[in-house]
């Protein structure tokens, strides 16, 4: 197998995936399965990126990325599906039915093969991650390793405080603003974003010398523009401060969108202080 075969191979996968979930999105309330359904399908085309045997059997740093993007799918996957069994709309889908109106269905697909489009550049990331040709596992494999650990961890306490603070009754109708909750407004999507940056830096690699390697940054390059600006942040936000109001705009004044630092008291506006 060539390397452009295996691309179109894996882009067609996905695109067939995501006209799937679109089928089920499309549906009333049914569009939380759309993020597990592309979860998980980065996972497998992933693994399979990471694993194919395009110049000889996988090495240890093939099998270190296959395990590293499968553990993440799993965790990611497994999450949003089971979240989903309770609440199976998602308020982000749920605000973009409500801006598309009558051309929900049309705007969807392109969207979701948008999205397609999206995951195949992330696969691509995983995939120079796991062609890094340094014959030894380096310093750089063992930060990236680092990396993604803590991104999974971090993302697993964040949605385990939310998960608990909606399940309390007495927190119905409230907004959840604590542990990670009150350094950044979306601390699930910050450590998503991070878990990306350590495929940058395993297909980067010690010295740099690997020059395709570098293109790997356009991997948490692209998901920061997408969590932030376009599928991630706007709708959830536009939903929130339709159900929450005011309470979510005290929010809003009081802690970052994105970075979980402590927000500076010069910051006077949400489109400014990511």
């Amino acid at each position: 197998m060539t390397f452009a075969t295996l691309i179109l191979l894996i882009a067609l996968f996905l695109s067939a995936v995501m006209a799937g979930a679109w089928a089920i999105a499309r549906l009333p309330g049914q569009s939380g399965w759309t993020d597990a359904i592309w979860s998980f399908a980065i996972g497998i085309a992933g693994v399979i990126a990471a694993l194919a045997p395009l110049d000889g059997p996988p090495g240890t740093r093939q099998w270190l990325v296959a395990a590293l993007v499968a553990g993440w799918a799993l965790r990611l996957g497994l999450h949003i599906a089971i979240r989903t069994t309770k609440h199976a709309d998602d308020p982000r889908y749920a605000e973009l039915r409500r801006e598309w109106g009558d051309n929900f269905s049309r705007q969807l697909f392109i969207f979701l093969q948008i999205q397609a489009a999206a995951a195949l550049l992330l696969v691509g990331a995983i995939m120079l991650a796991a062609r890094n040709p340094a014959t030894a596992i380096a310093w750089s494999d063992l930060v990236g390793t680092l990396i993604l650990v803590i991104a999974v961890l971090g993302e697993t306490v964040a949605d385990q405080q939310l998960t608990r603070f909606r399940a309390n009754p007495a927190n119905r109708g409230q907004i959840c603003n604590t542990g990670l909750w009150g350094l950044s407004r979306h601390p699930n999507y910050f450590f998503e974003w991070l878990s990306w940056t350590a495929y940058a830096v395993i297909a980067i690699g010690p010295d740099g010398s690997f020059g395709w390697g570098w293109l790997a940054i356009s991997g948490p390059a692209f998901m920061y523009l997408l969590l932030v600006y376009a599928s991630g942040l706007p709708p959830l936000e536009a939903h929130m401060l339709r159900s929450r109001g005011d309470a979510f705009r005290d929010y809003q004044a009081r802690v970052r969108a994105f970075w979980p630092l402590p927000k500076s008291p010069t910051a006077n506006s949400p489109a400014k202080e990511h």
